[in-house]
């Protein structure tokens, strides 16, 4: 669909991730699609304009991630003007993330990977690295945001970019609620994993085997018994002080698998009870695997 005159061009919010060679730009980039960002490793600078033409017309991607660095050929020649070029584009949100690190820590970062760089002549590194740091330095004093990476560990400087791109902290790291049923075998992605089994089982209640956790009558069967309160206030008092150090950690996700039977009544209502305690303080998606897995038997049958 072309855009009309009356529609408005919907505004792109672009990194481009640059800097010296070993810097971290791998990280980098991988932390920006843990953000969401469509992210594109190692864009020549010649492509650049022509690509951002097409997604300004598309209009279905609004967070764009591009390293553009010295593997391209032309990027000392060319990378000047373009940068000037999408600096003049209103539609366009526009931030340079330059990544910096100490000679020292750039060469022992080479002589571990064993790696040569790139402009390094006869092989000496140091001599690359220098040469190249000369190259990018009106490149460095033209971005908005530099890190020096000299002292950052991966999930530090992951951290630390976050918090430059991120708006929305909170929905950074994501909790994945999911029920299960043992008989199905155990969620191999699973981070942490309970077992109520031994609550009550509505499954042995006539009127309430055909329905699941998200029904009234099966949940209130489940949670009005002593031993569900009680567990339920203990599994949540071990799980809220050990969220937030997940996160710390770095991780962007955390799936917490809770399993019955067959995954239709007792692991529902607890999944549905947990996620939406959680779910005011974190972002929470709530999965229930094998919910209907007794229906598809049934009509298989």
């Amino acid at each position: 669909m072309k855009l009309t005159d009356k529609q408005e061009t919907p505004k792109v919010e672009l990194a481009i991730i640059t800097g010296m060679s070993g810097a971290g730009k791998t990280v980098a980039i991988q932390s920006f699609e843990d953000m969401g960002y469509f992210a594109i490793d190692n864009m020549p600078p010649a492509l650049l304009p022509k690509f951002m033409e097409l997604i300004r017309e598309s209009g279905t991607l609004t967070q764009l991630a591009l390293v553009i660095d010295m593997r391209s050929r032309s990027f000392f020649s060319e990378m000047q003007n373009i940068l000037n070029q999408i600096t003049d584009d209103p539609n366009v949100d526009f931030r340079l993330l330059f990544l910096d690190a100490d000679d020292n820590e750039l060469v022992a970062r080479y002589k571990e990977t064993r790696r040569s760089h790139p402009l390094a002549v006869d092989g000496l590194v140091l001599d690359g690295v220098k040469k190249e740091r000369e190259l990018l330095r009106p490149i460095r004093a033209f971005s908005q945001i530099v890190i020096n990476t000299s002292n950052l560990t991966p999930r530090q400087l992951r951290a630390q970019i976050i918090k430059e791109f991120k708006e929305e902290q909170s929905h950074q790291f994501r909790v994945e609620m999911l029920s299960f049923g043992f008989k199905y075998g155990l969620p191999i992605d699973a981070d942490i994993v309970m077992d109520v089994r031994f609550l009550p089982n509505p499954h042995y209640v006539p009127e309430l085997r055909a329905l699941t956790g998200q029904d009234k009558a099966v949940y209130d069967y489940v949670m009005n018994s002593p031993e569900s309160e009680d567990f339920y206030q203990n599994f949540m008092a071990m799980l809220n002080p050990i969220l937030p150090g997940y996160e710390k950690e770095g991780k962007s996700s955390l799936t917490i698998a809770i399993g019955c039977t067959g995954g239709q009544h007792r692991s529902v209502a607890f999944t549905e009870r947990v996620g939406k305690e959680l779910s005011e303080h974190y972002h929470v998606n709530i999965t229930h695997r094998d919910k209907d897995k007794r229906k598809e038997t049934v009509n298989r049958s």
